[in-house]
């Protein structure tokens, strides 16, 4: 592995490590913040989801300035905006401000979630792609322990009503040492070329190792060549079918596995099958761990099994375990089963899902509309997330059963939509990935 390669996609993998840890990190203040703020089972999943009305915003809009600033510079803009919900988080002075500096930090998240993985699928090799852009999965995954550790530590201090605060507040150191080291990596080669950068994209291309860069670069001109580089193509044409339904598919079907629910209510979901709230956080840093081991698994094998075989044996694993999980909730009986029913579930999703989702997003799509298809599947994947997060302890207000049966169903759907329909994307080039989903 080339080490300029590696070292840049490490730095823009911190991203997704500050995306795992924002994510989640609520999860151990959710008690506390009702309580604060007498916040109702509405209001909570409101607050809750108000991080996620700023990723939808995030995804939604990321494209258009990565495209004419390029990936790095507005990488350093998504870092400058971690710091700021992290700071404001921890000194929010009335439930508004706190809201307002959730939404800043979803503004984040969905930006990292659209331009992270795309840096990294444009400056990987084919052949290593699938590992290398699932080290931003990896560190999303390995942001979740951290933010799980984190809040464990924390509430070991005694500190009092403010603790809430410093565990939200502490994000704020890994989101400066984001913002500069990205100072250290280059710009996307792809994307230079687009801009009429060839030399300099060539470069790159030598730099991290590419075996033939002047066949590369060729290559990406010729994907572009026949279009006006200064044009805006649009992303919903007939041309573009296949690669939008894979991504509003991929995004759709990660969230109606329940994953985000989970997390971010994780020691809700313990405490109402009667663990106290030391137990709680103990098990959330097993479940954490157990999200970064099979993370680890499936980057290891993602390019030799495949993206499909890792959906597939997922949705199976993942189906299984949520049933389990409503039949505890439903008979009241086998609660000590439940935190190795959720133990499996995050094991399958991070094998499958978790693992694939932002790869399979930074292939699918041509250079030309990369940026805006790698926002729509990511913009799909954060309104599903925002919507479940709200109604999910409504719903388990009425029904404690209820949300795991209707995650277990649709991940059997999820299974038959990936088996019929997902075409594999392992070891195809960008370029020919798009004459592959046109044929």
């Amino acid at each position: 592995m080339n080490r300029y390669l590696l070292k840049s996609t490490i730095v823009a993998a911190l991203g997704g490590l500050l995306f795992g840890f924002d994510t989640v990190v609520i999860s151990g203040a959710t008690s506390t913040l009702s309580e604060v703020y007498h916040l109702s089972p509405m209001l909570l999943g409101f607050t809750v989801a108000s991080a996620l009305l700023g990723t939808v915003l995030g995804s939604m809009f990321a494209a258009a300035p990565s495209d004419r600033y390029g990936r790095r510079q507005c990488l350093q803009a998504l870092a400058i905006l971690y710091v700021i919900t992290a700071l404001g988080c921890a000194v929010a002075w009335n439930w508004s401000a706190f809201v307002a500096f959730r939404l800043i930090g979803g503004l984040a998240i969905g930006g990292s979630s659209v331009i992270g993985p795309m840096y990294i699928a444009e400056i990987a090799p084919a052949a290593k792609r699938g590992r290398l852009v699932g080290l931003f999965q990896f560190n999303i995954v390995a942001g979740i322990l951290v933010a799980y550790l984190s809040n464990y530590f924390v509430g070991t201090l005694n500190l009092g009503p403010e603790e809430w605060r410093w565990k939200l507040g502490v994000a704020v150191l890994p989101a400066v040492l984001f913002f500069f080291m990205l100072f250290g990596i280059p710009q996307s080669p792809r994307w230079l070329i687009r801009r009429g950068f060839v030399e300099e994209a060539r470069q790159i291309f030598t730099r991290i190792g590419e075996p033939d860069p002047d066949r590369e670069v060729a290559d990406v001109v010729r994907s572009v060549k026949s279009e006006d580089r200064t044009k805006v193509e649009p992303l919903f044409q007939s041309k573009y079918r296949r690669p939008i339904f894979l991504a509003i598919a991929i995004g759709f079907f990660n969230q109606m596995s329940g994953i985000n629910a989970i997390l971010y209510y994780l020691n809700d979901i313990f405490k109402s099958a009667g663990f106290d709230k030391v137990s709680s956080d103990l098990q959330a840093v097993a479940i954490g761990g157990t999200n970064l081991l099979f993370t680890m698994i499936a980057m290891s094998v993602i390019d030799r099994l495949g993206r499909k075989k890792l959906l597939l044996t997922g949705a199976a694993g993942t189906a299984v375990c949520l049933a389990g999980v409503a039949v505890i909730f439903t008979t009241g009986k086998g609660e000590h089963l439940l935190v190795w029913l959720l133990i499996g579930f995050i094991g399958f999703f991070a094998f499958s899902q978790g693992a694939v989702i932002w790869v399979y997003l930074s292939e699918v799509f041509p250079n030309l509309v990369r940026a805006k298809g790698q926002s729509l599947g990511s913009f799909t994947h954060w309104i599903m997330n925002a919507i479940i997060a709200f109604t999910f302890p409504l719903v388990a207000a009425l029904s404690r059963p209820a949300p795991f049966v209707f995650f277990a169903a649709m991940t059997v759907v999820q299974l038959l939509v990936v088996y019929f329909l997902f075409p594999e994307t392992a070891g195809v080039t960008l370029e020919n990935m798009e004459k592959k989903l046109e044929s």
